[in-house]
């Protein structure tokens, strides 16, 4: 009744409330008399007047700028993958992507639709969102710092750090004396293009250079933490200088700087001694809380607004604000956490491409036209690799480094990436810079981030060492090394538990490593330490409660299967276990391991094939990596596709095939350290007359007839499966498996397929 009700109710008021609009729009066409109505009176009128206003539409700023951010953000993230790829930074791809889509190349050849997606009116539209983004990333750069560090451990970073500075400063300085008459623009002081000259030279990418040390497995070596003690010393001093360069700029001349230097003294302190303290306050009322109310995060984020804005009237540029105030930001790591993901991934992912793009648009490669020019270029770059890396490298020597960790730090602290291009779209838009010299200054920032993987990769060569991350405690282990690498921490127990049921009673001769990946763009500076103890903490409880001691490894990288088999291959691990996840069980397990089927998919829905549902077998993102994995690592490799797996007291062997018999080794490794019952799958009619098999599996019956049961395929049964807590296979037989739609594999329990 109650439904009927409503449904009437429902039809009264959609029902009268239409005829009540008809009428009155009916009504106001009697208001029409006496007015000249221009309306389209004919079919392809209309159609014309659709069309024209379609094209407006697409002309509409709005609409524009959408499109160029829906461009901006697809290029940058393709070139972006590709330079990861091959090993560089991806910031070196966006750059590029950027310099693409610019007329250096975009522009070059296809003027027509360059102009079409980039007018110049546009540009402003794009230079005031690249901005609001490059705000929101220096702030990020300023919470990022760990200031604890540089208290510290400050001495013999701060001397490398100045010693950074001041080298290539002077460099750049003297450069600007050779080059300043020709290139330097009209109207612009010798003081003021020599300070940006100096300047650029001196920078540190600090966000570019804290991944590569996490990525190469340095971060906790006392090189990691004195290269990235250096960097952030760099990154503090040059900003407070280009603060100066830029407030002598503006202000024509030293003496009237003084002014503009004054107030932003007046700033620095307010923000250190006001400000400062007032947020630790609110940080410390919050900090124990997960979340944060929206009226917290308006009193931090109008503080950056503001702070932005008097650096900005100040004179001293709205970056310098931004980085101020990340910089005393309280100093609580979850804090400050939950304020980078708020504000990082808006800024990195969609803002900050914006910037590479306005930079891009405004380096013309073109201008480069003569041999003269590539040499000044070339001259450009000589002098910023022999001030920064050798400037840095020779400090380092100094201060009691080896020549293998100062030439090291010299080449990280060469890094220059994105805070070069901060530095001179400055200079651009103070009208100190030429578009020649701005050009020539962006393909030095390239060069020099782009060398810096290969500079290192030739150190280690030269003075044949490599970037050790295999804890010490494997090297000493001599008879047998399991290596686990996980992701998710309730799969890492399970692979943990896996171990412990192999070595169990050989603690004297075999170690368990525990590792865990990270993407290098996920990680942070300041909360490395903390980040990493998060997440081995239930782990390391797992190990204590199983009684297994384990080595942990951690590592940021930028490519996770490879890392996965150098890892193995460089520690002489005996047996590699990697875990899938949920998402994975969800759709496909395996791909097309090494051009298999992907069919390969979660054991319960299986049999959907049967029904028909196709849409389970299709690729899934996840195939590539574990190809990859399982392609690339040399070492005996076990991927368990885990359903919980607690204990393994009943294991079923799958010996389907002579390629098998090495599975016996696990099996006899699980009845001596764990006393599991082993119930072997024998396939006669693969086996029979084996001799190698069959006194493999005549050895293990005679040495453990009470662990060990011989089953064959026709008596396998949902009752049996479902008794069992861990089912063994080789990779090829488990291919096969699944390829012959085997029915029982339906009703599977956690499974180990191992590549020998």
């Amino acid at each position: 009744m109650r439904n009927f009700k409503n449904t009437i109710f429902y039809l009264v008021i959609i029902g009268g409330f239409t005829w009540l609009m008809y009428w009155i729009v009916e009504q106001g066409k009697l208001l029409e008399v006496g007015r000249k109505i221009v309306s389209p009176s004919s079919t392809d009128t209309q159609w014309v007047q659709f069309l024209s206003s379609l094209f407006y539409n697409l002309k509409h700023p709005l609409a524009l700028l959408l499109f160029q951010i829906i461009t901006i953000v697809l290029v940058a993230r393709i070139f972006g993958w590709i330079f990861r790829k091959i090993g560089q930074p991806s910031v070196i791809g966006e750059i590029i992507a950027g310099i693409v889509l610019g007329p250096s190349l975009f522009g070059l050849y296809f003027p027509d639709m360059k102009e079409a997606l980039f007018p110049v009116a546009s540009l402003g539209n794009l230079q005031l969102l690249s901005q609001i983004g490059l705000i929101l990333f220096m702030f990020v750069i300023g919470m990022e710092l760990d200031l604890k560090v540089l208290k510290n451990k400050a001495n013999d970073a701060v001397v490398i750090s100045h010693a950074s500075i001041v080298i290539p400063f002077a460099l750049g300085i003297g450069l600007s004396y050779y080059i300043y008459h020709e290139f330097a623009p009209d109207g612009i002081e010798f003081l003021s293009f020599s300070l940006f000259m100096g300047i650029a030279m001196s920078i540190t990418a600090f966000p570019v250079l804290a991944r590569i040390v996490q990525e190469r497995g340095i971060h906790k070596t006392r090189l990691g933490t004195i290269v990235i003690t250096c960097a952030a010393a760099d990154d503090i001093t040059a900003w407070c200088i280009l603060a100066v360069v830029i407030a002598i700029v503006k202000a024509g001349s030293f003496v009237s700087s003084l002014y503009v230097i004054g107030l932003a003294l007046l700033y620095v302190l307010s923000m250190l001694f006001i400000v400062k303290p007032f947020l630790k306050r609110v940080g410390d009322l919050y900090a124990k809380k997960d979340n944060l109310k929206k009226s917290v995060v308006a009193i931090f984020l109008l503080t950056l607004i503001v702070s932005s804005y008097l650096s900005e009237i100040i004179g001293i540029h709205a970056l310098f604000g931004a980085f101020m105030m990340g910089a005393i930001m309280p100093d609580i790591a979850k804090f400050r956490n939950i304020f980078i993901e708020k504000v990082e991934d808006i800024s990195v992912i969609l803002l900050l491409p914006l910037f590479f793009v306005f930079t891009g648009l405004r380096t013309e490669i073109g201008l480069i036209n003569e041999v003269y020019l590539w040499k000044v270029t070339g001259f450009i770059i000589l002098v910023a690799v022999v001030g920064k890396f050798f400037g840095s490298a020779l400090a380092a020597r100094f201060v009691g480094q080896n020549w293998r960790d100062s030439l090291t730090i010299g080449a990280l602290m060469n890094t220059r990436g994105l805070m070069e291009l901060v530095v001179l779209n400055i200079g651009y838009e103070l009208g100190v810079l030429s578009p020649k010299v701005f050009t020539m200054m962006v393909i030095m920032a390239l060069v020099t981030t782009f060398m810096t993987g290969p500079a290192l990769d030739l150190i280690n060569f030269i003075f044949k060492t490599k970037d050790a991350i295999i804890p010490a405690e494997v090297k000493k282990v001599s008879d047998y090394n399991i290596l686990i690498s996980f992701g998710n921490n309730e799969k890492g127990k399970s692979l943990l538990r896996l171990a412990n049921s192999l070595i169990k009673k050989q603690p004297e001769s075999s170690n368990v490593t525990a590792m865990h990946l990270t993407a290098s763009d996920e990680m942070h500076a300041y909360n490395l330490e903390e980040y990493e103890r998060e997440t081995f903490e239930p782990i390391n409880k797992e190990s204590k409660k199983i009684n297994q001691e384990i080595t942990t490894i951690f590592k940021a990288t930028g490519d996770m299967e490879t890392d996965i088999a150098d890892i193995a291959y460089q520690g002489k691990y005996d047996l590699v276990l990697v875990g899938l996840g949920k998402s994975i069980f969800e759709g496909t397990i395996l791909g097309k391991v090494l051009g298999f089927t992907s069919r390969i998919i979660n054991p319960d829905r299986l049999l959907d094939k049967f029904t028909g549902k196709e849409g389970l077998f299709e690729n899934s993102p996840f195939d590539d990596r574990t190809r990859l994995i399982i392609s690339k690592t040399k070492t005996p490799l076990g991927v368990l596709i885990d359903k919980d797996l607690q204990d393994i007291d009943k294991v079923f062997l799958g010996i389907y095939s002579a390629g098998d018999v090495f599975l016996i080794d696990y099996a006899q490794k699980l009845i001596y350290n764990n006393n599991s019952h082993i119930t072997i799958l024998d396939n006669n009619q693969h086996t029979k007359n084996n001799f190698i098999v069959e006194n493999a599996l005549s050895a293990l019956e005679q040495n453990y007839k009470e662990n060990v049961g011989v089953i064959h395929p026709e008596q396998i049964n949902k009752p049996f499966l479902l008794q069992q807590d861990l089912m063994i296979f080789s990779l090829e037989t488990w291919k096969k498996l699944v390829d012959d739609e085997v029915s029982w594999l339906s009703d599977i329990p956690s499974v180990l397929i191992i590549k020998p």
